[in-house]
């Protein structure tokens, strides 16, 4: 059986192999592959150019997972996603053709590039591991996980993710610019290169991420921590600024992350310096901010830090006995 040993180990491979080609983002990517050994999916929003499309490929060939990638546009129509029967000659009749989400790991660029209706074509196997087409459903292999990006500047020909979209987003993570010593190492690592395109080897495949995926599961979490995460979720109710808050999902999102990240450091149970660092990227995409609010200019990820330095903090959590 595996061990936190063992996860800390492989996470730590898995990070050096995608650091090879990624810069700048080490807080990012751990937290992003803490996302996936937790089960969930990860959205990338951030402005063009900083690596978010690199990070997730990058990412997905260091687990060894079949990839592929699903450019949006506005024409997109939910088969292009899902798939769909097309008509075979030979046999007459009408034979199903899987689409590019049958796959370990989609990148779905750009996804609020595309309409409302092609985007919820992936809410079914976001939260069900599964495709319905004309009736009959799919089930998809898993490992099975959605990587998408978005850009949160344009809004010309582009439309905003719905809040049950972004709720099945276990994180919302932005990337950020590099420092300048971050930026040089881009620039010189793409001459040492000497082309555009980069490789990053397979660490492990994905027979062993489900193992790690299972280890996981097995960490402690204290009743305790377990409360915390429900306090943070329930503070966004009543927040003032707040019209909808976080949903049960967004406290179970933090218990499950929080997890993956203790075992990413090689411990068996979950602190809620865990929770407190993830709060942001878990909580902040899940709130509706009142109309006042929203004209305001307020940020829903500083109103979840405001809630992190309010909510009580629960005793040190020691290891499970």
């Amino acid at each position: 059986m595996t061990d936190t040993t063992e996860i800390a180990e492989t996470g730590a491979r898995i990070l050096q192999a995608v650091r090879t080609v990624v810069v700048g983002m080490d807080d990012t990517l751990e937290i992003a592959l803490g996302t996936i050994l937790a089960g969930g999916h990860v959205l990338f929003e951030d402005v063009p150019g900083l690596g978010k499309t690199l990070a997730a490929r990058s990412l997905a060939a260091a687990l060894g997972l079949d990839f592929r990638r699903l450019q949006c546009t506005p024409d997109m129509l939910p088969g292009d996603v899902t798939g769909s029967y097309v008509y075979a000659p030979d046999t007459a009749e009408f034979v199903f053709r899987p689409g590019p989400i049958f796959t370990g790991l989609l990148l779905a660029d750009e996804i609020n590039r595309t309409t409302p209706k092609t985007q919820s074509a992936m809410l079914e196997a976001m939260a069900e591991r599964q495709v319905t087409v004309e009736g009959n459903s799919f089930p998809l292999e898993r490992p099975f996980h959605v990587v998408a990006t978005s850009n949160p500047i344009e809004y010309e020909g582009t439309y905003a993710l719905p809040e049950a979209q972004l709720d099945r987003f276990m994180v919302r993570l932005s990337v950020g610019y590099p420092e300048p010593e971050g930026e040089t190492e881009i620039l010189l690592g793409r001459v040492r290169r000497r082309r555009e395109e980069t490789t990053v080897a397979a660490v492990i495949d994905a027979a062993r991420l489900r193992e790690l995926q299972a280890a996981v599961e097995t960490i402690h979490v204290d009743p305790d921590v377990a409360r915390y995460c429900v306090d943070l979720a329930r503070a966004t109710r009543s927040a003032p600024q707040v019209a909808v808050g976080a949903s049960p999902r967004g406290s179970q999102s933090l218990l499950l992350l929080g997890r993956a990240l203790a075992a990413l450091d090689g411990r068996d149970y979950v602190r809620p310096d865990d929770i407190k660092r993830i709060a942001v990227p878990v909580l902040a995409h899940r709130l509706t901010l009142t109309p006042q609010a929203w004209a305001q200019g307020v940020d829903p990820a500083r109103v979840v830090a405001g809630l992190v330095a309010d909510v009580a903090v629960p005793p040190t959590v020691s290891a499970a006995r």
